[in-house]
């Protein structure tokens, strides 16, 4: 019917199950939920003033920064800490600040982060050259 590529990560040469390997799309949608939820309460809470769609604009600001410094400097945000996920880049090294900019500027537009590649990576983490593993 069609090639077999093999499991989540075997082309970027990362082990099939364990840390290192691919994190599955549910930790890492928990992940997101979790951290876009801590943005929104710190928006809410500290900025807008109990104005939603204020609090809503100030989150995606606040997410920016949030990514930009804890995916920049350990490689995960805590979300991502709390369901065991690290973005690396893809030759397993420490993404830069720019990647990580890139990064998340892309995840914040939303469609590239919809569009997947077949070792589950999003077009944000693509164009980044960064994967999300587990740690």
């Amino acid at each position: 019917m069609g090639a077999d590529f093999g499991y989540r990560g075997k082309g970027l040469g990362l082990p099939e199950e364990g840390p290192g390997s691919v994190a599955p799309l549910g930790r890492r949608f928990g992940a997101l939920f979790i951290d876009w939820t801590l943005c929104m309460l710190i928006a809410y809470g500290l900025l807008a003033r109990g104005d939603q769609q204020a609090a809503g604009n100030w989150a995606l600001g606040i997410f920016f920064v949030l990514s930009l410094l804890t995916v920049g400097t350990i490689g995960c945000t805590p979300g991502k800490r709390l369901l065991g996920v690290r973005v690396v880049a893809d030759d397993g090294g420490r993404l830069g600040v720019v990647r990580v900019a890139v990064r998340t500027v892309l995840l914040l537009l939303v469609i590239p982060a919809l569009v997947w590649d077949r070792d589950g990576r999003g077009l944000h983490d693509r164009l980044s050259r960064s994967v999300q593993v587990r740690m």
